[in-house]
């Protein structure tokens, strides 16, 4: 029998052609080779470079002026899972021209915009951070917690559409959130770039956490968790980089262990100023020591970020937050660069 009849022959040819996990996935010349570029992040403050967002639009139109509680301050529907921070109806116009600003100001500082769908009845979409978590070399798709009570109502859902939208970008999937985790992308940030950091709350539970652990520990990447209090909802309430190695943080809000957890990795902190709404942490680095900031929350907290030698790029974002987010809620990084 010939060599190349007998079992013995792919044995000879494969060890030939032998498989190699070096370099890994993430390798910027591998990332280029298979997926035509490099993806992901590596913090929360390098240059970005592309970015994900959702217009506000007709879907806008379901919060109606008779939903409004007095008792909430605000219009909420329980069936179909939102709420509105107004005793009346978003000013759909005004929501526009405020994303439209933030868009430039993306797109001035050397930002790819990439805008996606979302369903006609869900006036959360425009929240894209929630949906996708960038990391080294791909995306982690969530899983919201809301859930209405028909397709297109609440913020399930969500994820398809941006899985397809990631999809058509070529970008690598890592990890789909599944099972029975929840995880939101609002309560993920970068502390640096071995470090990441994750509020617990009712909208991300410990097998949702456990599932993005897994991705991150592949990549050397250490995952500290803490408790958010009462009903909070992500972490960008609390904490957000705005350099590499300085926080803006909301003092009234975050553990003691996070406090000390900044300590240990040489992480300064700028305190909220306590005469500005507390919203005004959920701002966007658009690279090292340069933030998009909302004003409408009050001027103190820039002033201070400025004399700790922040740049500031301004706008105003008051009638989107009234929808629950403010300018990180609404934008999902997908390439940042390391520097």
């Amino acid at each position: 029998m010939s060599l190349k009849d007998s079992p013995q022959y792919y044995h000879e040819v494969l060890k030939r052609i032998p498989p190699r996990a070096q370099p890994p996935f993430e390798d910027d010349a591998m990332q280029a080779r298979v997926w035509g570029r490099r993806w992901g992040v590596y913090n929360d403050v390098g240059p970005l470079k592309m970015v994900l967002v959702h217009r506000p639009g007709d879907e806008m139109r379901v919060m109606s002026n008779d939903k409004y509680d007095p008792a909430i301050e605000a219009l909420i529907d329980d069936e179909q899972q939102w709420y509105y921070r107004h005793d009346k109806a978003p000013d759909i116009a005004k929501m526009q021209s405020e994303h439209d600003q933030m868009v430039a100001a993306l797109r001035s500082a050397g930002a790819e915009v990439v805008y996606v769908e979302g369903a006609r009845t869900d006036p959360k979409a425009m929240y894209t951070r929630d949906n996708v978590v960038a990391v080294s070399g791909g995306a982690v798709v969530c899983r919201m917690g809301p859930v209405g009570a028909k397709p297109g109502h609440g913020r399930r859902g969500e994820e398809a559409y941006v899985t397809r939208k990631v999809a058509e970008l070529g970008m690598p999937i890592l990890r789909t959130i599944h099972g029975s985790g929840l995880f939101e992308g609002g309560s993920f940030c970068w502390l640096n770039e071995h470090t990441a950091l994750v509020g617990l709350s009712y909208r991300q539970n410990e097998e949702g956490v456990r599932q993005v652990e897994e991705v991150l520990a592949a990549q050397g990447v250490r995952l500290v968790k803490v408790d958010l209090a009462g009903y909070a909802m992500h972490i960008d309430g609390e904490i957000l980089m705005v350099d590499q190695d300085v926080a803006l943080v909301n003092i009234n809000r975050v553990p003691w262990r996070l406090l000390d957890t900044l300590k240990e990795l040489k992480i300064k902190w700028i305190e909220v100023h306590h005469a500005d709404n507390p919203h005004v942490v959920n701002l966007l680095a658009l690279r090292p020591g340069k933030v998009l900031l909302a004003i409408n929350n009050g001027d103190a907290t820039a002033e201070r970020l400025v004399s700790h030698g922040i740049e500031v790029v301004p706008i105003d974002y008051g009638e989107c937050e009234k929808n629950g987010g403010g300018i990180h809620c609404s934008t999902a990084p997908l390439i940042r660069d390391r520097d």
